[in-house]
């Protein structure tokens, strides 16, 4: 053969390996309970300790942009469970309800493409599985002691693919842990609809501290990883299924209700140390996980794939379509005066400015503050996770102006339309909805919102949404 022809096999054979598949990773998916963004100290945050999810971010590629599908536990797993908003899984869009078995689960179609499947602590959930089918399985396949069971129990050189749940950051807390953990609570950020008191500072150190406890569960796996010889050919993620359990967080559509951690490392298949931009939301993960796997992605899927965002060498905005996301709720809990409905609303946000629509805005947004009137006995406003933060604000509303304005930030009737600046406003404190000068984006952003709603099949564009009021509540 001539050293022109030798030459021409060996570069064909270079641009081949180029452009092949990378190999069918393991996957490991950490995901925190009520963890949100920016809560990590990847994110700037100078009191919380995270050194697994750090060293993600800085052995992989950090999300500035992480979005869940609700802020709410039962249909933020099963849109991450089935790549769905969760606004088209039927009952499965409340808190405290069921998952139809006909739709596809990523973990076990992973199964049936020859992955060992498995979860530890919470998965899906709450709720019950019977009513939506479910007999002899589970969405996130069986349960095991802890990620060394199921890794003693994995058949040799079998892909796995294992759910690593935890019930921390939720509540409830062992008072001043986190104070008596040799915390600063002095350096805590407090967010400006709080006031900033010292019962609040120490409750916030308090979520702190099990957030940590959930970032040390995750530095174990990955060493046992490292230990067996895996860790190079597995992908790992981190996140949490939506905000803090704080007033205004947790079952909100503010960033500190929807925006959530996530780091992903994968070997020598992820150039290190990025830091992307891109609009995601947590329904993109098991596209990813199909396409990885080889397995077809179901039709019915709403998300998209971040293969392309990780692969890329590029930090900051990547794909120019990927330039908002778009996220909801329905019922968390039914906390209202006379029916059995939750706080239906829906956002649209960009990297300028976050729309809200608020369904039924006569309703409370976190319930009745009246408890002797609510539709479950003694409900105080459900949809936030009683606590001490919770307590002082209700205690203290008519201190002052301050704390006036923050019970009814976090507590108080909301309009039927929100915008916020989300450059001059981050912590979207001043609605301009009602603003001429914006009257513009506004209307711009509610049509793209309702596009986006009926594009994807929500009920609340097409028609049928009347019913979300009406299904069991299981809880």
């Amino acid at each position: 053969m001539s050293l022109k022809n030798i030459l021409l096999v060996i570069v064909t054979v270079f641009l081949i390996s180029c452009d092949a598949e990378p190999p069918r990773p393991n996957i490991l998916f950490c995901i925190a309970d009520d963890w949100g963004w920016p809560h990590a100290g990847s994110y700037g945050d100078a009191v919380v300790k995270t050194p697994t999810f750090d060293r993600l971010a800085t052995e992989g590629v950090l999300f500035e942009h992480a979005y869940v599908s609700s802020p709410s536990c039962t249909p933020s797993r099963n849109a991450i469970l089935t790549g769905q908003y969760h606004w088209r899984l039927g009952q499965g869009a409340n808190l405290h309800s069921t998952l139809d078995v006909n739709i596809p689960v990523y973990p076990l179609l992973l199964e049936e493409a020859g992955y060992f499947i498995g979860h530890w602590r919470k998965c899906w959930g709450p709720g019950k599985l019977k009513p939506g089918g479910y007999t002899d399985t589970y969405p996130g396949g069986p349960a095991f002691d802890g990620f060394k069971d199921f890794i003693d129990q994995r058949p040799d050189e079998q892909p796995f693919c294992f759910w690593l749940g935890s019930s921390d950051p939720h509540r409830g807390y062992k008072l001043n842990s986190g104070r008596e953990s040799g915390m600063d609570i002095s350096a805590i950020q407090v967010p400006a609809f709080y006031p900033d008191e010292e019962v609040i500072r120490s409750d916030i150190a308090d979520y702190y501290f099990e957030v940590q406890r959930f970032d040390s569960d995750c530095g174990e796996a990955i060493s046992l990883l490292e230990e067996i010889g895996e860790l190079e050919n597995t992908l790992i993620l981190m996140t949490g299924d939506h905000g803090m359990p704080f007033p205004r967080c947790k079952s909100n559509l503010y960033d500190m209700g929807t925006r959530v951690p996530l780091a992903i490392r994968w070997g020598d298949e992820i150039k290190p140390g990025r830091t992307i931009s891109d609009f995601v939301s947590l329904v993109d993960l098991a596209p990813t996980f199909f396409e990885l796997a080889g397995v077809e992605i179901p039709t019915e899927t709403s998300g998209h794939s971040l293969w392309p965002l990780l692969k890329s060498k590029s930090s900051g905005w990547i794909e120019n379509d990927r330039d908002k996301g778009i996220f909801g709720k329905e019922r968390h809990v039914p906390a209202q005066e006379d029916n059995m409905g939750g706080y239906p609303v829906r956002a649209i946000r960009d990297h300028d400015f976050l729309y809200i629509r608020n369904f039924e805005p006569e309703r409370w947004p976190a319930g009745t503050p009246n408890y002797k009137k609510a539709i479950i006995p003694s409900c105080w406003m459900g949809d936030s996770d009683n606590g001490p933060t919770k307590t002082y604000i209700s205690e203290n509303k008519d201190k002052d102006e301050l704390h006036r304005a923050c019970w009814e930030l976090s507590f108080g009737k909301r309009p039927g339309e929100e915008l916020y600046d989300c450059n001059k406003d981050p912590e979207q404190l001043v609605n301009l909805a009602s603003d001429p000068e914006y009257a513009g984006i506004k209307e711009e952003m509610a049509s793209l919102l309702m596009e986006q709603l009926e594009i994807t099949g929500d009920p609340r564009a097409i028609g049928g949404s009347e019913e979300w009021d009406k299904v069991p509540y299981m809880g």
